[in-house]
């Protein structure tokens, strides 16, 4: 089996059809399963789909895990030499995994690929490639809408299209060898959703392989069709990037520590107060 590709689904289930017809699709040349794991949507229509698509392997979990803790579960499950995680709001375009593996394969020390993303409108993604959170981008991000060509948190400096060494990608769409993500312990599942993609591709780093975005090939990615962005949603998201300086800064950085939290908690605030519910 050369990939596992596995797929956490919560309440998307016609996306979740067409980003299996996709693989389906355009997988040729290699032998590959797809495992779906669903964290316990409350619309059971997804089960439709079991009988349509017979050689996808499903799971039902009795609770919403997280995407880390879900997606650790189905790498358990996995049988492939490399594990693609991949969300259901995603499809394949074309018949190109052929040779990405075959470019994954002739690397050393490779820990994570991810391809370029755009929407459906066709605009390009630009959390496909960006950098791992510090003190100066970590304020770009939250408090800026520049756009220029720099090494900021958005790797702008790397064109769309290009195949180059980067820090962090998306969790949306990873391909990495199931042996190093066991080594290095996978998700950390103190994440629920969000961020658990960025420590994944630090700790990538950390252990001493490099990060690859391969812009030469683009998925679609239709991007938080499950996600309401309510007070649950902020809570989650800025609740991932206080676990990330706490794992990482508190310690080590403690002066930039200090700052980000601060950043991080206006921020939450000014955010929560446009949510009225």
């Amino acid at each position: 089996m050369k990939v596992s590709v596995v797929i956490v689904h919560y309440q998307v289930k016609d996306l979740l059809k067409n980003c299996i017809l996709s693989i389906q699709k355009y997988f040729h040349g290699f032998e590959y399963e797809i495992i779906v794991v669903d964290n316990h949507s409350p619309d059971q229509a997804w089960k439709a789909l079991i009988p349509e698509f017979p050689t996808v392997k499903f799971a039902a979990l009795d609770a919403n895990l997280g995407f880390a803790k879900a997606n650790n579960l189905g790498v358990k499950e996995a049988k492939g030499e490399y594990i693609y995680i991949l969300n259901p709001d995603t499809e394949i375009e074309g018949n190109y995994f052929r040779e990405i593996l075959d470019f994954a394969d002739q690397q050393e020390n490779l820990g994570a690929l991810g391809l370029r993303m755009h929407n459906a409108d066709g605009r390009f993604l630009p959390e496909s490639k960006r950098s791992v959170p510090a003190l100066l981008n970590s304020f770009e991000k939250l408090f800026t809408t520049l756009k220029n060509d720099s090494k900021t948190y958005y790797r702008n400096d790397i064109g769309e299209s290009e195949i180059a060494e980067v820090e962090v990608m998306t969790g949306a769409n990873l391909l990495v060898k199931k042996s190093v993500y066991e080594k290095i312990g996978g998700f950390d599942e103190r994440y629920f959703m969000y961020g658990e993609d960025i420590d994944l591709c630090y700790t990538l780093l950390r252990h001493g392989y490099k990060n690859i975005y391969y812009g030469k090939y683009a998925i679609l990615h239709y991007k938080g069709e499950s996600t309401v962005k309510d007070r649950v949603y902020l809570n989650r998201f800025f609740g991932a990037m206080d676990i990330f300086i706490n794992k990482y800064y508190r310690k080590q950085k403690p002066f930039q520590f200090a700052l980000m939290k601060i950043g991080l908690k206006v921020k939450h605030l000014i955010e929560a107060r446009k949510i009225k519910n």
